[in-house]
């Protein structure tokens, strides 16, 4: 998006409700619509612009609802289409959008469609999802006869063997997900059908699960087998991972569904493993795709082998990653901004101190870092309040499937989860950041294994919403689905509602800025001190305005080596995270010549400066 073609999301924030861990209305221990429903005027005075609901559509909830068997209706787990119907139209009354999620990768195998297209191989809907024969020379349900050697998302094959019809079906995640045909012009049109009964309903948009792996190679070849953690299965994703196809598939989808319609809407795609050339494609608004993408670039620089084996934090790697991406869709094209969602640790756990002397520091020096560059920032639900990584005795507290079917599969010793030489696995210690190796030939340990889930699992972000210090949170009257984090006693909405000094009062200030100066969303971007290892310092800058923003990544003072830093040090201060009555600049004890010279910044400090800029 050139800066010049300004549009009402840019000035946006949205923010992510997870239906099943938000708010639990009806004393079952899950959340449902009319649990958001009663925290509207929580999220109005947090001052977001869109609301964005994890799917809440029925599912036999094998992924947590991303296994859908209804695109129509609303589970009755979470409410009723009238409940639905209330609670956009009050979202609609607060001046606030709705947008839903859009998971049509892939269907629940209890889906009606699927159903069909498994009852034979001469159904009309059989080809609605990918089947195939077996391997040619091997037995249909032997070991090593699926189609091709593709690995699952969730651990094992991504073929799944049908006795029936002698035939495999594709499933890239779980086996209860089988993936649709986006070949057959039949599933598209029932696709966009599906869009359009909602766009009708009132809704303003769709984030759009892992949309760039509708297009396959209809080949299907056999992908390349890795030196370790792929127990023999290959990576399919150059196969399926933006196919031949997608951008013809996602121009037919605006026309089809978007075309004409007057109405201010938001499309935000998925797309792991796209690259910043990509994006410019499928963000370009002459294109006609989508408004903005979730990249995974930035959330993957902590994982080694994979996720579950993770690497040091290394500052200089995420100002790599976010320059490149302010770079590359600076003058075409958009950023999405977010650190947390429901598929990632909580990251003032992650990239902050969650410890009780800097979570808040560092919670708010997150928030201000990632908002203030350009793009569309996205607030995951307890993140305004520093919520932090939850707690998990052992392997019965977890509730994720990719976590429970890597435990299993490590404990097996298959995949990534059985150690190679050198192979680092996540380790407690006192401080629950050291890596330590397995060693050669070495079986993990269940509480190897345990450690890596702690640290890295899609749970973290799944635990309930943290409203107030009594029994479960306030998030129910009843035992929620998944263990609350035992830190509500004191990070929680209550005690930060009116609290200035909160995590959830800095958000608002955050927020606040947005709307109401055109540098945030529409200025220029500048990356400074690119290399420094504490320091995240940018400049942005519209017309004559500039603001620098600055983010101390560590307990330890430092300064800030900038040519200008004097300058910088008398200009307005607008924003930060330390009373504002504490003198700032320097540590009070730094000699006069650094005083002037330079500036300081404290432990996990954040600031935002504001001046004219100087003459050329």
């Amino acid at each position: 998006m050139s800066s010049s073609r300004a549009t009402w999301w840019q000035s946006a924030v949205v923010y992510q409700i997870y239906p099943r861990s938000f708010c639990d209305a009806n004393g079952d221990g899950i959340g449902d619509l009319p649990g958001i429903l009663a925290r509207l005027d929580y999220l109005r005075h947090l001052g977001v612009d869109v609301l964005w609901l994890s799917p809440m559509f029925p599912s036999p909830q094998d992924d947590a609802g991303y296994d859908i068997s209804n695109y129509t209706d609303v589970d009755p787990v979470f409410g009723s289409l009238a409940d639905f119907d209330l609670l956009l139209a009050e979202v609609h009354r607060r001046g606030m959008k709705l947008v839903l999620d859009l998971v049509v990768n892939h269907t629940s195998d209890e889906h009606p469609w699927f159903e069909a297209s498994r009852r034979g191989r001469h159904d009309p809907q059989r080809d609605w999802y990918w089947w195939r024969g077996p391997r040619a020379g091997m037995a249909a349900g032997a070991p090593g006869a699926e189609p091709t050697n593709w690995a699952s998302a969730f651990s094992g094959s991504a073929w799944q063997f049908d006795e029936a019809s002698g035939e495999y079906y594709l499933h890239l995640f779980s086996r209860k997900q089988p993936d649709l045909n986006w070949e057959n012009p039949q599933v598209r049109s029932a696709v966009y059908r599906m869009m359009r009964w909602w766009l009708d309903r009132g809704v303003d948009g769709f984030r759009m699960d892992v949309i760039n792996m509708i297009s396959k190679d209809p080949r299907l070849p056999d992908g390349i087998v890795g030196s370790v953690g792929s127990s023999g299965f290959g990576d399919g994703s150059p196969f399926y991972i933006c196919g031949p196809r997608i951008h013809e598939f996602l121009q037919e989808m605006y026309a089809q569904v978007f075309a004409g319609r007057d109405a201010q809407l938001l499309t935000v795609g998925e797309m792991p493993g796209v690259t910043v050339e990509q994006a410019r494609l499928f963000t370009d608004p002459d294109r006609h795709e989508v408004d903005m993408v979730f990249q995974f670039e930035h959330v993957q620089i902590d994982h080694g082998i994979d996720k579950f084996h993770p690497t040091a934090f290394r500052l200089v790697d995420l100002k790599a990653s976010f320059g490149r991406w302010q770079a590359g869709l600076a003058e075409v094209g958009w950023n999405s901004l977010y650190w947390n969602n429901h598929d990632q640790p909580r990251v003032v756990s992650r990239f902050g101190d969650d410890s009780d002397r800097y979570r808040v520091r560092s919670a708010t020096l997150l928030g201000t870092v990632l908002h203030l560059h350009r793009g569309t920032p996205y607030v995951y639900q307890g993140e305004e309040l520093g919520m932090t990584n939850g707690v998990f005795g052992s392997i019965a507290d977890f509730r994720d499937i990719e976590s429970l079917n890597y435990y299993a599969a490590a404990l097996a010793g298959e995949g990534s989860g059985a150690p190679q030489p050198g192979d680092p696995l996540a380790d407690e210690t006192a401080g629950g950041t050291a890596v330590t190796a397995a060693g050669p030939g070495r079986q993990p340990d269940d509480s190897t294994v345990l450690a890596a889930l702690r640290r890295m699992s899609r749970d973290n972000a799944r635990t309930p919403m943290q409203w107030t210090a009594g029994p479960h949170a306030g998030f129910s009257s009843a035992e929620p689905w998944i263990g609350v984090n035992p830190n509500h006693r004191t990070v929680n909405a209550e005690a930060e509602y009116a609290d200035p000094d909160s995590v959830y009062s800095h958000y608002r200030r955050l927020i606040a800025l947005r709307h109401s100066h055109p540098v945030v969303a529409r200025g220029s971007f500048t990356m400074l001190l690119p290399d420094h290892e504490q320091v995240y310092a940018f400049l942005r800058q519209l017309d004559a305005e500039q603001w620098l923003v600055l983010g101390n990544f560590s307990a330890a003072d430092v300064a800030v080596p900038l040519p200008d830093a004097a300058d910088w040090a008398s200009a307005e201060l607008l924003l930060g995270n330390y009373p504002t009555g504490e003198a700032i600049g320097s540590p009070p004890d730094a000699p006069a010549p650094a005083r002037s010279a330079e500036l300081w910044l404290r432990a996990w400090e954040c600031r935002v400066y504001r001046r004219t800029a100087p003459p050329a």
